[in-house]
């Protein structure tokens, strides 16, 4: 019988060049649930995301996608295995030479051997979904931003996969487009019977269509809870980042020695 949860990370540790990023994190990722990774710049949440998907290799600990450990598989394994994953890279990541749609059908030319009719008609369908079936001719060059966020959508669709990730999917988006962009990801999400994760610092769009939300800071899972339990939380870390406080745990300043100290005035009897 398959696990409740579809992603299982235990006793991660991982280090770039020596410098510890990510130091013992435990998190699991219910089938069905649209989970999102929080914390501020730098604190390893995109690291996360590449972990998942095979990029990279822990240090010690274990990924689990599906009941298979992702850091013990082979080339040929882990290729299998991103055939059945989505990603939805910062800006859209499209292939600015490939039309619309073009780039939606790519995945399904490298993955399938489906005939290009076949092809044809799920390109369309996917664009259909997101609303751009329009714009198939266009190019890159040719979108807006939250167009070309929607196409990129999409394209991570385009294999019905069982794994959707989105790095920062919010990001530059105006607010019309950043709320079509999120009413998107919840409702592909249960059409498709898929799982997603959501690195993202928008964090008033995110309460409104996640199941769940963990928080990253200096590399360790520092809180976790439903939308409504980080809403109210008495956590000061927390509480500062949902609610983009100056003062709190994280501070405005730099540490420096007190200012009267570097300016070059003569003290005044």
């Amino acid at each position: 019988m398959s696990s409740d949860n579809l992603v299982e990370i235990k006793d991660l540790h991982f280090t770039y060049d020596r410098r510890p990023i990510l130091t013992g994190i435990n998190l699991s990722i219910p089938r069905g649930k649209v989970v999102a990774i929080m914390g501020g710049s730098g604190s390893g949440k995109t690291t996360l995301l590449r972990l998942i998907g095979g990029q990279l290799k822990p240090n010690s600990g274990t990924v689990k996608v599906d009941g298979e450990v992702v850091n013990e598989m082979s080339h040929k394994e882990l290729y299998a295995l991103r055939r059945r994953m989505g990603m939805l890279f910062q800006f859209g990541a499209l292939y600015t030479d490939l039309s619309v749609y073009d780039n939606v059908a790519f995945p399904l030319r490298e993955h399938t051997n489906l005939t290009e009719s076949m092809i044809h008609d799920l390109v369309l369908l996917k664009l259909n979904a997101v609303g751009l079936r329009g714009a198939h001719k266009l190019m890159p060059a040719d979108l807006s931003g939250g167009m070309a966020r929607r196409v990129a959508l999409a394209r991570a669709i385009a294999l019905d996969p069982m794994l959707i990730m989105y790095d920062e999917p919010f990001t530059g988006l105006d607010p019309i487009s950043l709320g079509v962009t999120g009413n998107l990801i919840r409702r592909l999400n249960d059409a498709l019977g898929a799982t997603s994760i959501m690195v993202t610092h928008d964090v008033q769009e995110s309460l409104q269509i996640v199941d769940y939300i963990y928080f990253v800071s200096n590399g360790q899972i520092v809180a976790q809870g439903t939308p409504d339990e980080i809403r109210n939380t008495e956590l000061p870390f927390v509480h500062q980042f949902i609610y983009g406080e100056i003062d709190g745990p994280v501070p405005f300043h730099y540490p420096a020695d007190p200012i009267a100290r570097d300016l070059q005035v003569e003290a005044r009897g």
